[in-house]
């Protein structure tokens, strides 16, 4: 069961998206422009300093409380819940999680209270799920980091409150000839880093998405971020703890096609009665809502294992293969339900459908999940 604290904070969330973002969230998706006003509201809010301590100007929260969060505000849109998600996992928890004092203290505050967010610069153009086949380099010269290279899909890299991004890039040889890959910290506007136009995309459609591009881009060696060489396995624990994130996600945007459905299906007539009233619409609403009631289950023992310390990386992908692959399924099924209004962007339906997809690709492919589940399981 949730605390109480937990449940006034879903409540809030709630509230907050079904009376702020949802009168206003379609025409900034027809139009792909990031909501900024609603990311303010946020900050506002504290949602972008919840799973952090006060010290560093955070809510005192925990990751599981981002979740929650995360789900509530999917129920309405994802563009706005992917902005939150990814300012947080991938933007400041990198700088929690392995930063140095200094480094903390000049970016924590401002990216906790929503001032500013931050990107992270993984994927890139000829390597999607091959993290480890990255090309961008870091050549250490006197006192700075001089890097070069490309990134590309990444998220809330281009936005006027946009303040810094961190890259893996290679620096060096293993001695088993592998590379050495680090994370380096690359603040907005430093020569050398160009923000590419933004992508046009399927879904998503209010989230800010660019490629990046390198061209000697010169940091000072202290932007290094954590150890020397460690950039993989770092990133690969901040992956882990982000597919948790992505699940919930991809939960808030199932149980959104039920609550439309539902809505639906009680206004809708045919043949002299709702639709509802039909066994055929009944019984997909209640399997989409099986549906989603399992993926939560699984995306709260996920968590719940982080938080307690234990190793919970294939739970992780558990929860994100099976929460975005239900999510698509949902938002088929809303769709179809609601027929040809289904396929108006003006339904909420439309929108959830567009955005579905990308839940099976991004932080780990679908195919990915199954590789660490398996490999967990000693196979």
């Amino acid at each position: 069961m949730l605390t109480q604290e937990h449940e006034a904070l879903k409540e809030s969330v709630r509230e907050f998206a079904r009376e702020v973002v949802a009168p206003v969230i379609g025409k900034y998706y027809e139009q792909h422009a990031f909501p900024y006003d609603i990311v303010r509201q946020m900050g506002r809010m504290g949602l972008f300093g919840l799973p952090f301590p006060e010290e560093h100007g955070g809510m005192g929260g925990d990751y599981f409380t981002l979740c929650l969060a995360l789900e509530e505000l999917a129920r309405i849109d994802s563009s706005v819940a992917i902005t939150l998600e990814a300012a947080i996992s991938l933007g400041a928890m990198p700088i929690y999680r392995f930063g140095t004092e200094a480094q903390k203290a000049e970016w924590l505050p401002r990216l906790t209270s929503g001032e500013a967010i931050a990107a992270f610069g993984l994927t890139e153009p000829g390597f999607g799920s091959d993290a480890g086949g990255t090309q961008t380099r870091a050549v250490l010269d006197g006192d700075e980091w001089v890097i070069n290279g490309s990134k590309a899909f990444i998220t809330n890299s281009g936005t006027d409150i946009t303040a810094m991004v961190t890259v893996t890039a290679v620096t060096g040889t293993n001695p088993d000839g592998s590379k050495e890959l680090s994370a380096i910290i690359v603040p907005s506007g430093t020569p050398g880093f160009t923000v590419q136009p933004g992508y046009s995309k399927v879904g998503w459609c209010a989230s800010d998405t660019h490629e990046l591009t390198f061209s000697d881009c010169r940091v000072p060696a202290a932007n290094l971020l954590g150890e020397r060489g460690r950039g993989f396995a770092q990133f690969l624990r901040i992956l882990d703890e982000g597919r948790i994130a992505i699940a919930a996600l991809a939960v808030g945007l199932a149980q959104g096609c039920v609550d439309e459905s539902v809505k639906y299906a009680k206004e809708r007539h045919a043949f002299g009665q709702p639709i509802g009233a039909f066994q055929a619409i009944q019984f997909k609403i209640a399997d989409m809502e099986v549906r989603t009631h399992t993926a939560r289950l699984a995306y709260y023992d996920a968590a719940a294992r982080m938080l307690a310390g234990d190793d919970f990386k294939r739970q992780a992908a558990i929860a994100k293969l099976h929460a975005s692959e239900i999510a698509v399924t949902n938002a088929r099924e809303a769709t179809q339900i609601h027929g040809g209004y289904g396929f108006m962007n003006e339904f909420p339906v439309a929108r959830f459908w567009r955005d579905s997809k990308i839940l099976e690709i991004g932080e780990g492919t679908s195919e990915v999940q199954r590789m660490i589940i398996a490999r967990d399981l000693g196979l």
